[in-house]
C-alpha cells in the first residue's frame, strides 16, 4: 500500500526482456534503501513492483505482461516517480494507493496558471465513473485532487512543490500516464452491485 506522496525520482538504468514481461533496474541514489529488502514493494510511476535485487543505489524488479498491458510500461533512461510501501506508523499525506494501475490516460493540456499548474487528462471511459470532483486520483504514482470533470476529461491543479519533486513536470499534451482511481469508489460499486443482484 502507498500514499501517492513521491519520495524521489529515479531513472531506469536497464531493461531486460523476459519470456512473460520484462525486468528493470532503477538507478535511485536518493532513495533510502537501508530498510528495503528483497521481496519489498516499490511504486514505480504508480506501479507496485517487487524488488528482486538491491544495491545502495539501485533496485531491480520484474514486470509482468499484465502490468505492461494496463500501464504505459517502462523504457531505458526514463525518469520515474518512486515511493516505497508505506508502514503502519507513517502519515497518510495523500490517499490510499494500491499500486495497481487501472488504465492509461492521455494528457490534454498542461500549463502554468499563476503559481500553480493546470493539468487536464482524458481518462479511459470505463474509469470515468470512479473519478469524482474533489475526490482523489493517482497519476504516475502521484496523489492528486480532482477539481473538475467534463465527460472523460478531469482537471487537477498542481502546486509548485509537486511539479518540482515529481516527473509530472515533463508532461506535455499527448503524453500518456498511468491512472489509478480511488479504491473506495470501486468498493462502493461492488457493494451496490452485490445488493442489487441479491435484492
Amino acid at each position: 500500500m502507498f500514499t501517492g506522496i513521491i519520495q524521489t525520482i529515479g531513472e531506469i538504468d536497464k531493461v531486460k526482456t523476459l519470456a512473460q514481461g520484462m525486468q528493470i533496474t532503477v538507478h535511485a541514489p536518493e532513495l533510502d534503501t537501508s530498510d528495503l529488502h528483497v521481496g519489498d514493494s516499490v511504486a514505480v510511476n504508480g506501479v507496485c513492483l517487487t524488488a528482486v535485487a538491491i544495491t545502495p543505489d539501485t533496485f531491480t524488479a520484474d514486470v509482468s505482461q499484465e502490468t505492461l498491458r494496463c500501464s504505459i510500461g517502462f523504457s531505458q533512461q526514463e525518469k520515474v516517480n518512486l515511493e516505497k510501501a508505506m508502514r503502519l506508523m507513517d502519515r497518510l499525506g495523500g490517499h490510499m494507493v494500491s499500486g495497481h494501475v487501472d488504465g492509461v490516460g492521455h494528457v490534454i493540456s498542461f500549463q502554468q496558471i499563476g503559481e500553480s499548474w493546470h493539468l487536464v487528462i482524458c481518462a479511459p471511459h470505463t474509469l470515468t465513473k470512479y473519478i469524482s470532483r474533489k475526490g482523489s486520483v493517482t497519476v504516475n504514482g502521484v496523489s492528486l485532487t480532482v477539481n473538475e470533470i467534463s465527460g472523460d476529461d478531469f482537471t487537477t491543479n498542481l502546486i509548485p512543490h509537486t511539479v518540482q519533486v515529481t516527473t509530472l513536470k515533463i508532461l506535455r499534451a499527448g503524453a500518456t500516464v498511468n491512472i489509478e482511481v480511488d479504491m473506495m469508489a470501486r468498493y462502493v460499486e461492488q457493494i451496490l452491485n452485490y445488493q442489487t443482484s441479491n435484492a
